[in-house]
């Protein structure tokens, strides 16, 4: 961060939570600012009325729900439609994130995220923006150019359905990769605002665990970079290094709008508070007030 001022980036940040995790919701309002975009997973062992509780609690608390759809997840075209309208009845219709899911089989007639797209349901249902997954180092199942055609395919369908797009990365721990590939991507004429995914403060062994399971670059070099090694698996790792070298290099001018999503690991309330905390820290130390410091498939 220059100047130790407050980084950008993190305007408008949105972070996410399980359709259980209400409670925990609860706890971490009193650090989020109004409307702040609070995304809802599709779990596997979460029902419906899960899913749509939480964004009935996310607006309550006069925050953004953004529920997920899982589209190898859905039985068939009824089943969604069923969903999409219980979250217009939950006022939850606005904004939606779109995901193959993690099943190799479809439940239903939904190969990937791009079929729900092309199905015109949610364009019926009244969704009008629509959040989509990106993969700035690569899927462990996916090739790089399957990937890249995928993303260019949902961003034009959107597009021609007048649906608004944006791309949400799944999270790393290097920020060169990242901004290589959103400057790739705007090169390419994707102009979509971009969600960079950071993993919130977690649990050194939890967040090595998760980072496996999506393939997320962990050598030596780049969890040392970030702040931890993999030598020493206790403690709590944070994004503070992550997010102030993103915030260092971003350029408006090549990398277009970018703001940063958080993915919580159910730990929602430690992730808020360490937003909040990041955010007013630097202020302080910038007015003179304070003593200097050092301080997440298609």
């Amino acid at each position: 961060m220059q100047n130790g001022q407050h980084p950008r980036v993190l305007d408008g940040f949105s972070l996410e939570m399980t359709g259980r995790d209400r409670a925990g919701l609860d706890e971490a309002a009193a650090y989020l600012p109004p409307g702040t975009r609070v995304n809802i997973t599709y779990l596997a062992g979460e029902t419906m009325q899960d899913r749509v509780g939480a964004a009935r609690a996310v607006r309550r608390h006069g925050f953004t729900p953004v529920p997920h759809v899982a589209a190898r997840r859905m039985r068939s075209p009824a089943e969604l439609g069923e969903f999409l309208a219980a979250l217009g009845e939950a006022d939850a219709l606005d904004e939606i994130f779109v995901v193959g899911g993690d099943p190799t089989t479809p439940a239903g007639p939904f190969a990937d995220g791009l079929s729900v797209l092309r199905s015109g349901i949610l364009q019926e249902t009244g969704v009008r923006r629509v959040s989509v997954p990106g993969y700035p180092e690569g899927h462990p199942h996916i090739a790089v150019d399957a990937l890249s055609e995928a993303l260019h395919a949902k961003v034009a369908v959107l597009t021609e359905q007048e649906l608004a797009p944006a791309v949400i990365t799944q999270f790393g721990f290097d920020v060169q990769p990242v901004l290589g590939w959103i400057r790739a991507l705007r090169r390419q004429g994707i102009e979509a605002q971009i969600r960079v995914g950071v993993p919130g403060p977690v649990g050194v062994k939890r967040l090595l665990a998760y980072a496996r399971r999506f393939g997320v670059a962990t050598s030596a070099g780049i969890t040392r970079k970030y702040g931890f090694s993999l030598a020493n698996l206790l403690g709590t790792a944070g994004p503070d290094a992550f997010v102030s070298a993103l915030a260092d290099g971003l350029d408006p001018a090549v990398h277009g709008d970018v703001r940063t999503h958080f993915y919580t690991f159910g730990a929602i309330t430690a992730t808020s508070a360490w937003v909040r905390d990041f955010v007013v820290a630097p202020r302080i130390r910038h007015d003179g007030e304070g003593v200097p410091g050092e301080n997440r498939s298609t």
